[in-house]
């Protein structure tokens, strides 16, 4: 059976070393195309890949031009064009968080009012919003936390730079995510009066309208209200929404029970 020594076991790995270390000279040298580029330069470079749609590409480069040229205006813009590229990726953390760091480092710059917006394009979703595939999805299951946050921030961007080019593009979002968390919360109201829980359903109504008295919402939560009330018994407090309805929605379609039916409004349903 073979013996093996301190030494030799120290000349084995002496060897072993040496082998490695003559291995690496053998792999090709990494070279960095963008040696020697000025600000400019990484720029250019770095925007043509983001319209090309080379978003990892265009973030390396944006990043390293900040890394080389950190106090020029090129590495300011850089920030917040990675940012977008973060967006465009889909990568909605990394998107927010080089948007928050932008706003930090440069409360004053001429694009700031941009950082807003795109934090609240991050949380917006456009293709589908509160309001899609209800079919598909029970509402009370899905969180609007996206939607409270680009509201706030689209609202941020509004009071802050009333004139900016995307004050109006953000009061009109702002007025569709009113809607839609009307809507959400309407959605879970109806969810929970067709479950029996009305305690619960007039909680939900009772908090769109509050928050969102002016969206179109507000009709079917005062009438998930006299329902629920109505079910719980709690007749002065049912008639009471009954009143507010029909002062605020005197046409409201969830009145029109038919004309032979003399039964309360409430009761046809």
């Amino acid at each position: 059976m073979a013996r093996f020594t301190p030494g030799s076991l120290t000349a084995k790995a002496a060897l072993i070393g040496a082998l490695l270390l003559g291995g690496c000279g053998l792999l090709p040298e990494q070279v960095d195309e963008t040696a020697g580029w000025n600000a400019q330069k990484l720029y250019s470079e770095a925007k043509a890949s983001m319209s090309e749609g080379g978003y990892d590409r265009a973030v390396t480069l944006f990043e390293k031009l900040e890394a080389r040229y950190p106090y020029g205006r090129f590495a300011q813009q850089a920030q917040l064009e990675v940012a977008y590229a973060y967006y465009k990726q889909g990568e909605q953390a990394l998107a927010l968080a080089a948007a928050d760091r932008f706003i930090k480092l440069h409360p004053n710059h001429p694009n700031v009012d941009y950082a807003y917006y795109l934090k609240g394009l991050v949380n917006f979703n456009e293709d589908l919003g509160l309001l899609a595939g209800l079919s598909r999805q029970d509402l009370s299951e899905r969180d609007p936390k996206g939607a409270r946050e680009a509201f706030d921030s689209f609202r941020e961007l509004v009071e802050r730079f009333p004139e900016s080019r995307y004050a109006d593009d953000s009061r009109a979002r702002m007025q569709y995510l009113i809607n839609s968390l009307a809507s959400h919360e309407v959605h879970v109201s109806r969810y929970y009066y067709n479950r029996g829980a009305y305690v619960a359903a007039i909680n939900r109504a009772q908090t769109a309208v509050n928050n969102f008295p002016q969206a179109p919402a507000i009709e079917e939560a005062l009438f998930l209200m006299v329902m629920s009330y109505d079910k719980l018994g709690m007749a002065q407090l049912r008639d009471d929404a009954d009143r507010v309805m029909r002062k605020n929605f005197p046409d409201s379609v969830y009145f029109r029970g038919g004309p032979e039916d003399t039964r309360p409004w409430w009761q046809l349903w």
